[in-house]
């Protein structure tokens, strides 16, 4: 399984955690059982193979995701500008929520192609003043927050 493919159901659990409200431990581990998992598969192509070799990947995505929620929608909210969480498409937030993550936390994956691949995920299932709002959020926190650490590490 490709990391693209991770990251999008690494994108739809987290959909699924945030809409219902439960933990995402529990729903990780219920939506990856076995028999559970080969049902999606008549649904989504994604779900054809099992991702064994990406499975730490996608939960440290999903839980971790979680446990910083408040802080990636502050971001969110933050370069928004003007926008309440609560008007932003969930898909969305769940696309950015995981992009930030993986900028903010994992090392082992470029900026650049956590924001690319969110933006590419997101023409799957927005429409394109939606992708461009995503686009613009991203490349904001990017501009700013990014910048910032790079000035400090210069100093």
């Amino acid at each position: 399984m490709t990391r693209t493919v991770a990251r999008e159901i690494a994108i739809q659990l987290e959909f699924a955690v945030a809409q219902s409200g439960r933990d995402a431990s529990e729903a990780f581990d219920e939506f990856f059982e076995k028999e559970y998992y080969d049902s999606l598969a008549a649904e989504d192509a994604n779900f054809a193979i099992y991702p064994d070799d990406q499975l730490d990947y996608i939960k440290g995505i999903v839980l971790g995701v979680f446990e910083h929620s408040d802080e990636l929608n502050s971001l969110i909210e933050k370069y928004a500008r003007g926008w309440k969480i609560s008007r932003i498409s969930r898909i969305a937030l769940a696309i950015m929520r995981v992009a930030l993550f993986e900028v903010i936390y994992l090392e082992d994956v470029p900026d650049s192609v956590a924001i690319n691949e969110a933006i590419e995920l997101a023409k799957g299932y927005e429409e394109p003043e939606t992708i461009a709002f995503i686009n613009g959020i991203l490349g904001s926190f990017m501009r700013a927050e990014r910048e910032v650490c790079t000035t400090e590490e210069q100093k």
